[in-house]
């Protein structure tokens, strides 16, 4: 007698259970993995998702939620993306970004401008490059001389034909950091600079590394006002030429070398 209750029992939690999968109810841990937007998007013009790998549909221009992994580009159009921690980014046309599993904004195309409140935290990834707000450290404990009130991060960053790629701090202060996490250049408001291709999306290089700029501006990324290429041009004559002595030394010793 109970084991036909059991089995009727278990008939009907079948009967159940389809029924709300056929009426769209999650069940068990699809429940829990329910996707919640990071963001939306309104749009104007020629704006463009990806559905499914190179498949592009055209998106609502009204409200547009914003995922993990949503990769659009504006082809003829323009993108204001608003986060929910308050960041917000403008997108111009003819651009192509995405949203990797860490909610990075990848830039793999054109140009955007973003705004980051003071509470909030953005990490923008181009190539090689990280792009994200300087924390400011605070030099004393006396509110009365504390630093001015922060009214948050502005800034640009722009992807050129050639591959390289200019950053532009409006207000605030930005770091650029290589995928090692060192610090190719740091920018003040109104300072720019422009990172050549071959550091956007080559391997890193741990010696070009540039220094905050000084009271005489940016002038772009370099050290003591030489540019990031340059500082590359010296390091590698310097090794070039303590190779040669080194080849020289060993083959006089060794009484080869001879005498024009």
């Amino acid at each position: 007698m109970k084991k036909r209750l059991v089995g009727k029992g278990f008939i009907y939690f079948l009967f159940i259970s389809f029924l709300l999968m056929m009426n769209g109810f999650p069940m068990g841990a699809e429940a829990k993995e329910k996707v919640i937007p990071i963001g939306e998007m309104v749009s104007k013009g020629d704006v463009k998702f990806e559905a499914r790998e190179n498949v592009w549909k055209e998106v609502e221009s009204s409200y547009f939620p914003i995922f993990q992994g949503s990769r659009i580009k504006t082809e003829n159009g323009v993108g204001i993306i608003a986060l929910s921690n308050n960041s917000q980014i403008e997108v111009s046309p003819n651009s192509l970004f995405s949203f990797d599993p860490n909610d990075q904004f990848v830039l793999s195309q054109g140009n955007i401008e973003f705004r980051i409140p003071p509470s909030s935290e953005i990490n923008f990834r181009v190539g090689n490059l990280s792009i994200l707000k300087s924390r400011t450290l605070q030099a004393t404990k006396n509110p009365s001389v504390s630093s001015p009130k922060d009214e948050g991060t502005m800034g640009s960053i722009s992807i050129h034909s050639n591959g390289s790629v200019t950053i532009k701090s409006i207000q605030g202060r930005i770091s650029i950091l290589n995928q090692d996490h060192v610090v190719l250049a740091a920018l003040t408001s109104k300072d720019s600079v422009t990172i050549p291709s071959i550091t956007v999306g080559g391997p890193p290089s741990k010696v070009m590394v540039a220094q905050a700029p000084g009271p005489g501006g940016l002038g772009g990324a370099g050290v003591g006002g030489l540019s990031l290429v340059h500082v590359g041009v010296i390091v590698v004559s310097t090794v070039a030429i303590a190779t040669f002595g080194v080849v020289a030394g060993s083959q006089k010793g060794a009484g080869k070398a001879h005498c024009p």
